[in-house]
């Protein structure tokens, strides 16, 4: 997952972030959503509402500074794919909490 999220990164088809991730939901931009397994409660809350209303897929990712890590960042609680080919290889990686 964190090579397909890193290629997309450089592809730029991801925004990163809960922030942008919240902003690209609101627009129906996004095919999945990674989520750290540390994110703070607040940042879960606020990703998952949305992204279950808009029907979008969640995935639960490794922690936030391994995700932060992987795309040169500091640690990253939200990930939100743009790419539909990219969203179903990493929904495929990872079991999908809806």
């Amino acid at each position: 997952m964190l090579g397909l999220l890193g290629l997309g990164h450089r592809a730029r088809r991801v925004v990163i972030g809960v922030d942008a991730v919240r902003a690209e939901l609101q627009a129906e931009k996004l095919w999945c959503v990674v989520l750290a397994s540390d994110a703070s409660p607040r940042a879960v809350e606020k990703v998952v509402r949305l992204a279950a209303a808009r029907g979008v897929p969640i995935v639960p990712g490794p922690g936030a500074d391994q995700i932060g890590a992987r795309l040169g960042k500091p640690p990253v609680m939200a990930v939100g794919v743009r790419d539909r080919a990219l969203a179903d290889g990493i929904v495929q990686s990872a079991p999908v909490r809806q």
